[in-house]
């Protein structure tokens, strides 16, 4: 039992921290190859995030990158590849940010109205690509891309001054959300204030296991996902679920923006972080769609964006964690198959090792075991 036990923690951690120290060593021999003290980075970033300020900006941008990449684990778990996340986010929080200036309410209500316009408008633009895919045959892949690019546009069209935005220097924003609608956060004096928010994501992370590990609805999601044909004829309607997962995981992707619009900005403004749906999709891969992997990948991205500004100025290039996280991206894939094919012979060591026993077992009952040859020749 505790040699299996062993390794299936082996198979759980094998391959996120065969990612990263891959990672760090193809960025060291970049360093290397360009001059540098490939240790110095690293030590400089470690001890930069010694500061408080710097661990509250980490956890903040970690509650964002959580929810960004739960967003794709919903996907990826049907075996959908959901990269419109990013649109879907700022589509969501732009549409969240306008609806919550425009109204007053009293807070409770008016941070749910803001949080449900921003579920129903990820949900919905994601469910385009569900449709599609349900009905026509268009790959997700395709058509969530695209579906970033319209959302661009739609983004930029609506925040101009002749439609619902408003100018400010050489900003265009939504206009600033009135108070009742700020999420409080927690105020850590001098080091700042965690955004409140970062609760909600983590348990929007204990919601999405429970669901997907007890509830039928979670077995069948994750059944589809891994043969369509063979769910269906257990009787789930594979084309229900395709869509159903393109709707929830649109509707997380919607909060990925509440962090920042509720805790921070308080307005959707043409600054607002983008590329936060891509970034969810390297965290994804990093946490293996484990809530606890994602969120470690979450802090560890975070620690990285952060961090890296004190690199320029130590004489390093800040662009460095850019490098590794690229680099993570690429070290995945080759990682969990390499772990993959260790599960793989590892199984089927155990099972010629069962094999072995059983046999052996058998002769010994039979009287054509080892010891009854011995007595037998005696």
């Amino acid at each position: 039992m505790k040699k299996f036990d062993k390794d299936r923690l082996i198979l759980a951690v094998g391959g996120p921290v065969l990612a990263i120290v891959v990672a760090v060593l193809l960025t060291s021999v970049v360093l290397v190859a360009s001059g540098l003290n490939p240790v110095q980075p690293y030590v400089l970033m470690v001890e930069y995030a010694m500061h408080a300020d710097i661990q509250v900006l980490i956890v903040n941008q970690a509650a964002t990158y959580y929810l960004a990449a739960l967003a794709v684990a919903v996907g990826f778990r049907m075996n959908l590849f959901n990269i419109g996340v990013d649109g879907q986010y700022r589509l969501a929080a732009m549409a969240a940010a306008l609806v919550g200036a425009s109204v007053t309410l009293p807070g409770p209500l008016h941070i749910a109205l803001i949080l449900v316009v921003a579920m129903l408008v990820g949900g919905f633009w994601a469910g385009i690509a569900g449709i599609l895919k349900t009905t026509r045959g268009v790959s997700e892949v395709v058509s969530t891309i695209m579906l970033n690019s319209i959302a661009t546009s739609i983004i930029a069209y609506l925040v101009l001054p002749a439609q619902f935005g408003e100018q400010r220097g050489n900003n265009l924003t939504t206009g600033l959300i009135p108070e009742s609608g700020w999420f409080p956060g927690i105020d850590l004096g001098e080091a700042g204030e965690i955004y409140g928010f970062t609760a909600v994501a983590a348990l929007c992370g204990l919601l999405y296991w429970l669901v997907l590990n007890r509830t039928r609805f979670g077995f069948d999601l994750r059944a589809t996902g891994a043969s369509a044909s063979a769910a269906s004829a257990s009787g789930v309607d594979a084309r229900r679920m395709v869509l159903t997962s393109m709707l929830i995981s649109g509707a997380v992707a919607g909060l990925a923006g509440m962090p920042v619009l509720l805790g921070d900005a308080h307005t959707y403004s043409l600054d607002f972080p983008a590329g936060v749906g891509f970034t969810g999709i390297t965290i994804a891969l990093l946490g293996r769609n484990h809530p606890l992997g994602i969120a470690l990948g979450a802090l560890l991205i975070a620690f990285l964006d952060k961090a890296s500004p004190t690199l320029d100025y130590n004489g390093y290039e800040k662009e460095i964690a850019t490098i590794m996280q690229g680099l993570i991206v690429m070290a995945v894939v080759i990682s969990y198959e390499s772990v993959r094919r260790y599960g793989l012979r590892r199984q089927q060591q155990k099972v010629g090792e069962e094999l072995a026993a059983e046999a052996a077992a058998a002769g010994e009952g039979d009287g054509t075991g080892p010891k009854n040859r011995k007595e037998v020749s005696a």
